[in-house]
């Protein structure tokens, strides 16, 4: 049965456990429910057998986050256009000055983990992001300390061949080419959007097929600053259109909403002084927890 202890302890440590579950199932949403479904196991464990809460907790949310991953398998490779996560909205707490969590939520960190398999995906948070010993590893994803380090190593080596140099954030930089970004949208500015433009940047736009957005990746700047202009053409032709700014997932991002109804979120990463990439989020299903803000921890 439940007590004040089992709530402390869990509450403690769910800004970790959410962060955790949330890097291996890209779903903000989701990952309430595997912390919800965790806290009611939680609840029925004798304390007195715990020997390490934090590794114990971290063990259980991982069990019940691969069997979730697993069984929408399929959902995922049957899904509409690119496959985006869950855009977060951090609370106030800046995790930038961690540089390992800040990158670990980012939207090109999910989006390459996303390629891993499943179990690829749970070692490599737990040891590379979270610094959980490999026998503390073997034990959450149920296999031997020998199997994990093979894991390990093969997940590890297929995330640094295709990940960027991640650069901690520059905030000044970031509020100054952001700023620049919204008015050259905003105006119709092609030669200056074209500026801050990366010559192989990337759109990448998830509705999931529910409703209108790129079914496929749109790749240089010229492409892209083509499809900004036209959408923030029409954006300006829409009555009761407003966007904010906000951070999602550690990036400054440009939130539209519909009267109290979001119509999407753009998330834009800067690398040196230039946009590499800009993930669109319009799935309605991926929008439902968007103005909650979130504490993440490691």
């Amino acid at each position: 049965m439940t007590t004040d202890e089992h709530a402390e302890r869990f509450t403690l440590l769910r800004p970790l456990l959410f962060t955790i579950v949330y890097e291996i199932l890209g779903s903000a949403t989701e990952s309430d429910d595997v912390l919800q479904d965790s806290y009611l196991r939680w609840a029925e464990v004798d304390l007195a057998t715990v020997r390490d809460t934090r590794s114990y907790l971290a063990r259980l949310v991982t069990r019940q986050t691969l069997n979730t991953l697993r069984a929408s398998t399929r959902r995922r490779e049957d899904y509409v256009g690119p496959w985006l996560p869950e855009p977060l909205l951090l609370d106030e707490n800046d995790p930038s000055a961690d540089v390992v969590l800040a990158e670990s939520v980012s939207m090109a960190m999910l989006v390459l983990l996303e390629t891993l398999t499943p179990d690829e995906r749970a070692v490599f948070v737990l040891r590379e992001v979270f610094g959980f010993g490999y026998d503390e590893v073997a034990a959450a994803v149920g296999k031997s300390v020998a199997a994990v380090h093979q894991v390990a190593h093969r997940a590890r080596e297929h995330v640094q061949a295709r990940r960027r140099r991640f650069q901690p954030v520059d905030t000044a930089k970031t509020a100054r080419i952001t700023e620049q970004f919204m008015t050259a949208t905003a105006t119709g500015d092609l030669a200056g959007l074209l500026d801050l433009l990366a010559p192989d940047v990337v759109w990448t736009a998830d509705s999931g097929g529910k409703v209108t957005a790129s079914r496929r990746p749109v790749v240089g700047a010229r492409k892209v600053a083509a499809v900004l202009m036209d959408l923030f053409r029409t954006g300006r032709e829409r009555p009761g259109l407003r966007l904010q700014m906000a951070n999602y997932n550690n990036a400054p991002a440009m939130v539209a909403n519909l009267g109290d109804h979001p119509e999407g979120v753009l998330l834009i990463e800067i690398t040196g002084e230039k946009i590499t990439n800009l993930y669109v989020i319009r799935n309605p299903d991926k929008l439902v927890a968007m103005t909650v803000p979130r504490q993440i921890s490691r």
